[in-house]
């Protein structure tokens, strides 16, 4: 078993029984809590459904009185906080299908359409289907620097990589339009890798998603509100900013703190259910928090358990964490978990340090680590 990038006393070396023993435990963990589904969760996400509901709904009525600025920064706030919850609890989860038991129509994982820049049907195939099949493998997996930044040593360094703290910065306020445009590869394009044509054909369900959340945020609304359409335009903006900002900071401190972990593709050579159990472990980080900063999170700030078990409804990750951190202790393997001030912490720090080329050749050309390869 072997990882690009994390000191080798991080995890203990299993041996092939163990593997299979620990991916046996995992698999029971996930059986436990999915036979145990039932009211409980079908009663939470319409819950969350109705918050966001009228989070929303109150938001842009309160914007329509925006040019009191008590009710703006009210309008601005109900509205930030119902998109954060609607793209974090409620659209990421339902399109993964995690509550496609309960077969109603506005929870079915492979139809359900976010309010966000991203079309559905792309974010369903790059992220629940490729980045959660290929998770961290440098090379296939594309979530890992969203082919913007170099996060890891084993990615190659290039000029433009100087620029990415301002690269990410901007990614962070722009981030519904940097997954938008994530499924089209413009990166593979660029270096010749991809056709141009084989992009126009990906581009109009982008365009008409796009317009979509265009118009309806910058265009109809505001015109709806007559004399306060500056104030409701610059509601609209502000609580897209802020949904952006907090879904970028959470999404990058799940996959890029100090430990998380990178594979080389040979790694998928012949991979296990318990290897493959492994990998997710190994590159995912958690958040520690309250209630409400999982909620808020999209319960995402557990993002080892959303890796393992992808299909689960979040809000059992908490139940699914404490069975999952025990194991791994028992077998020795490394818990990646802390506070998100520390967590995202090292997100920053990485995004500086692999701005620039120092140390990347070096840690793939010494002596039996020739790809920086360490055993796990």
């Amino acid at each position: 078993m072997e990882a690009l990038n994390t000191p080798a006393s991080r995890n203990r070396r299993l041996t092939p029984p163990e593997i299979e023993a620990f991916g046996a435990e995992l698999d029971a963990v996930r059986t436990r809590i999915m036979d145990s589904l039932g009211p409980d969760e079908a009663d939470y996400i319409r819950k969350v459904q109705r918050f966001v509901r009228y989070s929303e709904t109150g938001g842009r009525a309160l914007l329509f009185l925006g040019w009191l600025p008590p009710m703006w920064l009210a309008g601005t706030a109900c509205l930030t906080v119902g998109k954060i919850v609607e793209n974090m609890e409620l659209g990421h989860n339902v399109m993964h299908g995690q509550y496609d038991w309960l077969n109603e129509p506005g929870l079915r994982g492979d139809t359900y359409e976010w309010d966000n820049a991203c079309d559905g049907n792309a974010w369903r195939h790059y992220h629940n289907y490729i980045h959660h099949t290929y998770t961290n493998v440098i090379g296939v997996d594309r979530d890992v620097g969203y082919g913007i930044l170099r996060l890891f040593p084993a990615q190659k360094w290039k000029p433009g990589h100087l620029f990415q703290p301002l690269q990410a910065l901007a990614l962070a306020t722009l981030f519904e339009w940097g997954v938008a445009l994530h499924d089209l590869e413009l990166e593979q394009a660029v270096e010749g890798k991809k056709k141009w044509r084989d992009v126009a054909k990906q581009l109009p369900p982008v365009v008409r998603k796009a317009a979509r959340q265009l118009g309806k945020d910058y265009l109809v609304f505001p015109l709806l509100a007559g004399p306060a359409f500056l104030p409701v335009l610059l509601g609209n903006a502000t609580a897209n900013l802020g949904r952006n900002v907090w879904a970028f900071s959470i999404i990058f401190c799940g996959h890029f703190t100090e430990n998380a972990e990178t594979f080389g593709e040979e790694r998928l050579e012949n991979e296990s259910r318990g290897e493959w159990y492994l990998r997710q472990l190994q590159g995912s980080s958690n958040l520690s928090g309250g209630k409400l900063f999982h909620f808020l999170s999209g319960n995402l700030s557990h993002q080892i358990e959303h890796h393992l078990y992808p299909d689960m409804p979040a809000v059992r990750y908490a139940d699914a964490a404490k069975e999952v951190s025990e194991i791994c202790r028992r077998y020795g393997q490394y818990y990646n978990t802390g506070p998100f001030g520390k967590q995202f912490a090292s997100v920053v720090k990485r995004i500086f340090k692999y701005s620039l080329p120092q140390r990347a050749e070096g840690r793939r050309t010494r002596g039996p680590l020739a790809t920086g390869e360490v055993p796990c």
